[in-house]
């Protein structure tokens, strides 16, 4: 009985064995051998691992030794060298948007049909509390698409394509849906500084706030957190209820002025599962009164707060925002239509994070990552988001 040194039966043209000599994990070494068989030096620098998928004439075996000083094989040579990784195997789904039929991977939600699949006017589909890096949330329910079969209006963000669904994204009832979300929201919320695309939401919803009449005083400071949860004041009939409140300044990275809060939760999931796992800040409160904050409403400094900022990196409306941006706004020094964006690498450590420099007149405003990097997926640490005042040589905050 013949043995080996493997595991397993030794049968023809299978089973495990030892590697004979001029072998590496069981292929046929690259030798230093040119194409006919004859000795000669071997690959060079700069030929890499497509000269070692030649082997004594007898075709491509498979990488077996890298030269790291060449470069990557190209595609035709990943081809011939073995097998190629496609990943998992997605069944698709046939969803009709408005009428047109499109096919989308069976786990992709309408609001990604939408994006891949969609006519322009579709794809600007209302978001605010969506986020390309994060799980949905379901909480602004402004991306609402009517289906046929079903009682309600389903969130975008979140229901997932079915075979056959059919989609309504400009019926009368949505469009209704979405301009009363966001009337009530900045009815009650400071929206100036959401952003130009939610600017243009509103515009073409025919968003009116004012019709509620106007804005109640705003509460003094840290008058919403000691209210009792559930228990809400009689409203006077001549005012709007607001949830303007002071800008909270207890550290100098980053302020929450929670007057322009929504209460999408972005920045609890970023503070939480979805990013940073800190859960330094949560959702306290009930009904009108509902708020973030942090654990026993302690001041950020006595949270467990690690200041990555990432919260900061998801938050829609400005709620909350760097103190560079903040004292720039409050001076009357803020110039975003001159802003510029440069992408770069961090130098902080060897991650390899790549960082979003954001520029006004000369100088960086705020740090940011893209949402579809590899490696950051838009998050980053205290490090990346607020340790650039070197670059400038600036003082340390």
């Amino acid at each position: 009985m013949t043995t080996t040194s493997g595991k397993g039966p030794m049968g023809p043209g299978g089973g495990s064995r030892a590697p004979r000599a001029g072998e590496v994990d069981g292929a046929p070494e690259a030798d230093a051998s040119s194409g006919d068989g004859t000795p000669g030096d071997g690959p060079g620098a700069g030929e890499g691992v497509a000269a070692l998928h030649r082997t004594n004439g007898a075709g491509a075996v498979g990488v077996t030794v890298a030269d790291p000083a060449g470069s990557g094989p190209g595609p035709a040579e990943r081809l011939a060298g073995g097998p190629v990784m496609l990943g998992a195997i997605r069944r698709t789904v046939t969803v009709s948007l408005d009428g047109t039929e499109v096919r989308v991977p069976e786990d992709a939600t309408i609001l990604d049909a939408l994006h891949r699949e969609g006519s322009p006017a579709q794809a600007d589909t209302p978001t605010l509390c969506w986020a390309p890096n994060m799980d949905p949330v379901n909480a602004c329910r402004v991306c609402v698409v009517e289906v046929e079969g079903s009682r309600a209006l389903v969130p975008s963000c979140a229901r997932r394509c079915e075979d056959g669904m059919q989609v309504r994204t400009d019926t009368d009832k949505v469009r209704h849906s979405r301009r009363m979300v966001l009337e009530l929201l900045a009815s009650s919320v400071d929206m100036t500084q959401a952003g130009a695309d939610v600017a243009r939401w509103m515009t073409d919803h025919g968003v009116d706030p004012e019709r509620y009449g106007p804005p109640a005083p705003p509460a003094a400071a840290g008058e919403r957190d000691r209210r009792h949860a559930g228990h809400h004041p009689a409203p006077d009939g001549a005012t709007r209820a607001t949830v303007a409140q002071p800008v909270k300044i207890d550290n100098e990275l980053y302020v929450r002025d929670y007057s322009r809060c929504i209460m999408c939760y972005k920045c609890v999931n970023a503070c939480g599962t979805d990013a940073q796992f800190t859960f330094a800040i949560a959702a306290a409160g009930r009904g009108f009164d509902a708020r973030i904050a942090t654990e026993h409403d302690v001041e950020l400094p006595g949270s467990a707060c690690v200041y990555c900022g990432n919260c900061i990196g998801v938050c829609p409306t400005g709620a909350l925002k760097s103190v560079a941006e903040h004292d720039r706004r409050e001076a009357g020094d803020w110039h975003p239509d001159e802003e510029t964006v440069t992408t770069t690498i961090c130098s902080f450590c060897g991650v390899g994070c790549n960082l979003e420099l954001h520029v006004q007149r000369g100088e960086i405003v705020n740090v940011t990552s893209p949402a579809d990097h590899s490696v950051t997926h838009g998050h980053l640490c205290i490090k990346g988001r607020f340790g650039f005042r070197h670059v400038q040589n600036l003082p340390e905050a």
